[in-house]
């Protein structure tokens, strides 16, 4: 799932996501979604749900695209599932709270809540406790958005939305997914989500001076070492000013929310469509609250045994098959672009970029990019697979090879907005709030030189991507987990979707869930180096894939490949 200089899915050295209130996003207080970074325009769904849309690939690109995959296992005992509620459990009032629905407009320049209104959505805010240990202690809310079923005669239920992150907003996905689903749209319920302290719901804020705690590790040990002060001087900032409500910015935490959502709402069981990150957190749903959900629909697989802070090692192949497919997409347009006319050319004009940024910084409008952010600007291009992403990331690095020749530039509005999401603090909350998870939910290692090693090691294979997936990052120096992570159900009937190529959740890891649910089925999209695909990518035959199962309930009978060129 899902990022990301954090580097989202949905959405690290990424772009941010796009923010549905005009000011926090999955970063905190993102620029308007005109202006946001994305991994890069997509050729998906359109519509008046086209912008809600562009949100879901911000979050995938970028910060929130490193949330997506995961490499570590940390053995522990399973953790329990929890509960049935009954009327004399300390959560009861909860369940049954009254939710106050309201306009989701939060004021003329809400681009968000004017899209929701024009969908027809209602907005409400649920309350759910910190601490789930205390639950007559502080709460805090959970904002929600709704379109409500029109076949009221066939309605089949609740579908709860997640995009990715982790802190990736979801409270803005409603009105594009609806126009994705069609026909069968108007049977459900549709449920957006900003999880706990995301977006609308109350937030968590570490006042960072960057979006995202994605960076290269550099080109030396001088560079690593800067590395490991930055990631140390994010995790103290955290400790600082929000050390009181860290410990309960967990996946866990987020499903007890949502089943407390789902209790509120008045359902027996929710469906559900999860991007990215949104994959585990489905899956940690599904475990802790069994008999809970309906249909299922995993988009961007995370394999539950790598999930851990170090989402990113292991799609080093993935992210340099997808830049050897733009660099020959970028040669056939030579003319344009002037970086090659083959696409070692094109490579090789990535790597002098690189090089030069070892030496000096590159001055690029009012930013200084060094060699510890230029491979994070090029991974941040790489989740969509369509011509508008690829023109984004070849403005950028065009760009950047005019800056290294001592050139004034002026940048692209796709590399301004990145370098803003990367250099300022206006999208602090989104890369705290996603870094809080990831440390919340696993144990990271601790050693500066494992991950040293480890950047050498990776350094060998790829030069480029190696020093970022394997970089240190602030879990190295957060405060153990609280609960151990979820060790996840052996078996769940779901619809599970992946492309070959998707270079933030990998294919294997979709291959992986799906041999540790034999009774799911998986829809591949062969041939897209492509992150998030239903409704996304526009693929007919994944589209219709997926309505048929949620307008059914039935599973196909066997897996089903989809060619790219079916659209």
């Amino acid at each position: 799932m899902t990022g990301s200089p954090s580097p989202g899915t949905p959405s690290g050295a990424a772009s941010p996501p796009t923010s549905s209130t005009g000011a926090a996003p999955s970063p905190a207080a993102p620029p308007p979604a005109s202006t946001r970074p994305a991994a890069a325009s997509t050729a998906g769904p359109r519509g008046t749900a086209a912008d809600g849309l562009r949100r879901l690939v911000s979050r995938a690109a970028a910060g929130a695209a490193l949330c997506l995959v995961g490499a570590l296992t940390v053995p522990g005992s399973p953790a329990a599932a929890e509960p049935a509620r009954t009327t004399a459990d300390p959560l009861a009032h909860y369940y049954r709270q009254h939710l106050d629905w309201k306009s989701c407009l939060l004021g003329p320049d809400d681009e968000t809540g004017k899209e929701l209104q024009q969908a027809g959505a209602q907005c409400a805010d649920v309350t759910v406790p910190l601490n789930y240990d205390d639950p007559d202690g502080r709460t805090i809310t959970v904002a929600i958005s709704r379109i409500r079923a029109t076949d009221t005669a066939r309605r089949t239920g609740t579908l709860m939305l997640n995009g990715g992150g982790p802190g990736g907003q979801t409270i803005g996905d409603p009105p594009w997914v609806r126009t994705t689903m069609k026909q069968v749209g108007e049977r459900y319920d549709v449920v957006g989500v900003d999880p706990r302290f995301v977006g609308r719901s109350t937030p968590l804020d570490c006042r960072w001076p960057t979006g995202s705690f994605i960076r290269g590790a550099g080109t030396d040990r001088a560079g690593f070492d800067r590395a490991v002060g930055f990631a140390r001087e994010l995790a103290d900032r955290c400790r600082t000013s929000q050390g009181d409500v860290l410990p309960y910015a967990t996946t866990r935490n987020t499903a007890r929310d949502m089943d407390i959502i789902r209790g509120a709402l008045g359902e027996r069981r929710i469906s559900y469509l999860g991007y990215s990150y949104g994959t585990y957190l489905g899956q940690v749903y599904a475990t802790m609250f069994p008999g809970r959900t309906d249909r299922v629909v995993l988009d961007g697989l995370v394999a539950p045994g790598r999930y851990s802070p170090r989402l990113l090692r292991g799609t080093e192949p993935a992210n340099r098959h997808a830049l050897m497919g733009w660099a020959t997409w970028a040669a056939a347009r030579d003319t344009v672009y002037g970086l090659g006319r083959t696409q070692g050319e094109v490579l090789a004009a990535v790597d002098s970029v690189q090089t030069a940024a070892g030496r000096t910084p590159l001055l690029i409008g009012a930013h200084r990019v060094d060699e510890h952010l230029v491979p994070v600007v090029v991974f941040s291009g790489l989740s969509q697979d369509n011509d508008a992403a690829y023109a984004d990331l070849a403005q950028a690095v065009r760009d950047m090879r005019r800056a290294a020749g001592g050139h004034t530039v002026t940048p692209s509005p796709w590399l301004a907005g990145t370098l803003d999401f990367l250099l300022n603090g206006s999208d602090s909350a989104y890369g705290s709030v996603q870094t809080a998870i990831l440390c919340g939910d696993v144990s990271a290692p601790r050693s500066p030189e494992a991950y040293w090693r480890d950047v050498q090691r990776a350094r060998a294979r790829d030069p480029l991507f190696g020093p970022v997936t394997d970089n240190i990052g602030p879990c190295a120096f957060w405060d153990p987990p609280r609960e151990r992570p979820t060790t996840i159900r052996g078996d769940l009937p779901a619809l599970l979707v992946n492309a070959t190529g998707d270079p933030r959740t990998i294919y294997r890891n979709a291959q992986t869930v799906r041999r540790m649910w034999p009774s799911s089925r998986l829809v591949t999209l062969r041939g897209a180096d492509q992150h998030a695909v239903y409704g996304v990518f526009g693929n007919s035959c994944v589209d219709a894939t997926v309505n048929t199962y949620l307008a059914t309930g039935r599973l196909p009978v066997a897996d089903v490949t989809c060619e790219r060129s079916t659209r």
